[in-house]
């Protein structure tokens, strides 16, 4: 499986690209949102790539962060949505925009998106609303997976001192609370609300991770 590509930008179509690396041509098709992103040919490049694998097709998908390619793949998995529909979707609303869209139900939002119908669009906020959160909570890190031309390498550090357990169980509840908040702020939720929100939450449910936090203060913030 391909996951990574970093090589030099040889041109630039409507849809896709060509990568040299190191002597080898990849073409990878990317959104409208990604290829208006990219730099100019000539420049060296990076993206994330899913492979779609047919009985008579390899194609390579390109994306720039980790958190879109998880969207990518999910998307994949609404009957009627293939790779065409899904990057028109993410190249029309971004990773957060169609985070944002699925978890409050717009389904008007993603049906802005090219050969997106009404149907389609509503199939896709069933299937995936349930599931949003979860992305949603670990979009921070894949957010932060951006692709780099070039490698970083870290040296190895000195594996730190396990803390204890009840450390353990505070700093998780704490990184899931921030989780759930950066998340509802991302949705377009006010700090102060968002934050009061996530604390009455997570007074209720001690042991929730980040997605099931995320669940429940959306339907405490619903309008009534």
């Amino acid at each position: 499986m391909i996951g990574r590509i970093s090589g030099r930008l040889d041109w630039r179509g409507p849809d896709h690209v060509l990568i040299d690396v190191r002597g080898v041509g990849y073409i990878v098709h990317v959104s409208e949102r990604t290829l208006a992103a990219l730099p100019g040919v000539g420049e060296a490049v990076s993206l994330y790539t899913d492979l779609l694998v047919r009985e008579d097709l390899l194609q390579l998908f390109g994306f720039p962060t980790l958190l879109e390619k998880e969207w990518h793949r999910l998307l994949m998995t609404v009957q009627g949505v293939g790779a065409k529909a899904s990057m028109a979707i993410l190249g029309t609303l971004g990773a957060d925009g169609v985070g944002r869209a699925i978890t409050l139900g717009d389904a008007r939002s993603v049906q802005a998106a090219p050969g997106v119908g009404p149907k389609l669009a509503q199939r896709i906020i069933l299937e995936l609303k349930a599931k949003a959160p979860g992305i949603m909570a670990s979009g921070a890190g894949l957010s932060a997976g951006t692709a780099t031309a070039e490698p970083v390498l870290v040296e190895d550090a000195p594996r730190p001192k396990q803390p204890a357990r009840a450390d353990e169980g505070g700093a998780r509840r704490a990184a899931a609370s921030a989780d759930a908040l950066s998340a509802l702020v991302n949705l377009g939720y006010g700090q102060g609300e968002a934050a009061q929100a996530v604390a009455t939450v997570a007074g209720d449910l001690p042991e929730a991770d980040a997605a099931a936090l995320i669940r429940a203060a959306l339907k405490l913030m619903a309008p009534k």
